[in-house]
Formats: structure tokens, sequence, C-alpha cells
């Protein structure tokens, strides 16, 4: 080899062991996985320069490829397009788990022109590697040059491919770390947050309310004669169904609202910036779904439960969680104390 070729070669490893230290210090250093996977796209970008390049995730769901990171021209033009699997140079990455170097993509039936169209750009040249985690596919990296300039070569895929790794296990660890968060807010049996992130999210809605001015009202709920139905149908049947109340409950709130399991047969929802007497009308509707619906019809049990419901509001029942949540309580236990299956408002009584 020519001594020119062998320092070239001998500074392109430099750069390659150099790029590795980046991520692998990127990785080790923050659970940050926008941070990690934008440090990694970026030394791809110094060390290959390709004209455009993109992370492009898999949704699980819709077996679709969406962009979560693209640079480039028209790559602005990219956040709401979607590849099914087998689509495209970077849907057929996905769909096979393999790599793919191609130097002239107007020879090539994989490729198609929709990216192309979209962003007015004319491509020449394609590499792109999966992000393969321990399991399944999770995305693919692609790298796109235009006409005017060289191939990319094989020796780049390698590099990719390391890459494609850290990306992968970044992706995975983020995975982990959300689950575990998840597991310690929510409740098993209704997948509703748990009493613990109560807590949590009354403390920060105190804050904001008082810092903006707001009002928001606490909805305390708690099932009639639920101790019948698991008497007479078991606890599996009981727990069932607690998992469908929550589902009622959560059909009548918006994106902002929040609903709990309290504990044992008892909710509580919170609504933002809403006043008592809005809350009244949204308990309302509540309290007619679950006295018209009938429970395990199917499985011929035919089991209808009511509620007893209590209200307060911030911060005119309370500026504590502790004094909130004792008024919207107190509220509940009037009703369920008297009439049963009906909405008390703290500091107003019964609203039949």
């Amino acid at each position: 080899m020519d001594p020119k070729e062998e320092i070239a070669e001998l500074k392109r490893q430099v750069e390659r062991l150099s790029l590795f230290h980046e991520v692998g210090k990127a990785l080790a250093s923050t659970l940050d996985l926008q941070k990690i996977l934008q440090t990694i796209m970026e030394k791809i970008s110094d060390l290959l320069q390709p004209d455009n390049w993109s992370l492009l995730m898999l949704d699980e769901a819709t077996q679709e490829l969406y962009f979560e990171i693209a640079i480039g021209s028209g790559a602005d033009k990219l956040k709401d397009v979607r590849l099914k699997l087998g689509e495209g140079i970077a849907g057929w990455v996905a769909q096979q788990g393999e790599p793919v170097l191609i130097e002239d993509v107007r020879n090539d039936p994989r490729f198609t022109p929709k990216i192309d169209e979209l962003t007015q750009t004319d491509t020449q040249s394609v590499v792109c590697v999966p992000v393969k985690g321990r399991e399944k596919i999770l995305g693919v990296i692609e790298l796109v040059n235009f006409v005017g300039k060289g191939s990319f070569r094989k020796d780049d895929i390698p590099i990719l491919k390391n890459l494609a790794d850290y990306a992968a296990i970044a992706l995975e660890n983020a995975r982990y770390v959300q689950r575990i968060h998840e597991l310690t807010i929510t409740d098993d049996c209704t997948s509703l947050y748990n009493a613990r992130h109560l807590n949590f999210v009354l403390d920060a809605e105190i804050y904001r309310s008082t810092r903006y001015g707001y009002e928001f009202s606490v909805i305390f709920i708690d099932l009639d004669y639920f101790k019948q139905v698991n008497d007479t149908y078991g606890h599996l049947v009981g727990s069932r169904l607690l998992g469908m109340i929550g589902d009622v409950i959560k059909s009548h709130l918006r994106m902002i609202d929040y609903a709990f399991r309290y504990g044992g047969d008892e909710f509580v929802v919170l609504l933002p910036q809403t006043s008592k007497w809005n809350t009244l009308a949204v308990v309302k509707r509540i309290k007619d779904l679950m006295n018209s619906k009938v429970y395990f019809a199917e499985e011929g049990l035919n089991i209808r439960i009511t509620a007893s419901f209590g209200i307060a509001s911030f911060p005119i029942d309370g500026r504590t969680r502790k004094e909130i949540l004792r008024r919207a309580d107190e509220a509940m236990y009037l009703v369920k104390n008297t009439t049963r299956n009906n909405i008390a408002l703290a500091g107003e009584g019964i609203r039949a």
C-alpha cells in the first residue's frame, strides 16, 4: 500500500475509534434517549458526511416506520410520513433485518420515489442498516447522498452496524426505564394511576393552579355494595369489574384529566382547570353511565353497580393536598351513609 494510502487509512481508523469512544461515553453517561440518539446520528454524519440521514423507528402497533430523527434537505416534510414494512429500501431493511448498500437506486426495484417527491430531492446512493434489539427490529438508520457525489463504500456498513447496536442498546434501556416507571405509578388491576402517584400529581397541580390562578376539582368515588360482588361471585370477578369501572371512568375524561385507583373499591379523579359546577356535570354523566351498564351479561351474571361521589375544589374547599382529599372524601361519605348512588359537593351537600 502506498504510504499516503496507509496514512489515510490510519487516519480513518483513528476517526472510527474516536467515534465509538464518544458514542460509548454518551451511552454510559445519561439515560436521556434523545440525547444519545442525537449523538449517534451526529457522529455518523461527521464521519460519513451524507447529504441526508435519518433514524426511522418501527411503530409496533401499525407495523410502520416513522422518522424519529431526520436531517437534510426537506427533512421538515418527513414529520408525518410513514412507510409500511417492505416499502422502499428502509422498509425492506426493517422487514428483512439485513443491511444494504445501493450505489445507484435507479437500478434497484426496492427503491420508492415517494420520499424524493415529497422532499424535492434526487437520491442516488443509499446505505441502510437495521437497529436490532434483543428480540426484534426497532428501526433503521438510513444515509442518503445525491447526484454529484460519490457512493458510499462497503466498509461503511460495519461502522453503521456497530453504531446501530449502540442505538438499540439506548432504545431498549430507555424502554426498560419507562416500563419500570410505569409500574411504580400504575395500578395493576385497573391500569389507572395509583395512590402514590396521586400525591405527586396533586402537589404539582396545586403549585400550577396557585401560580396561574386556576381552579381544579377532585372527585372521590366509592362503589356501592362492592363487597357483595366479591362475596357472591368471587374476587376474580370483582377484580375484573374494577378494571371495567376504571374504563368507564376514563372514557369520560379529557386528555389533561387524571384517574386513580385510590385503594379497594375507591377511585379518585382530578380535573385540572375545572370549577366545582363544571365537575358536577362530568360526574352526572359518569353516574348515569354506571347506572346504565350491565356487566358480565355474556357470562350470565348481569351485574349492576352504582357509586357514591364526592366533589371538592381548589382553592375554595382547601389549599393543601390533605385538605382537598379530606373534603372530597367527606362529601362522598355523606352520600355513602345516606342515599348512595348520588353526588355530594363539599360545603353544598347532596345533589340528587
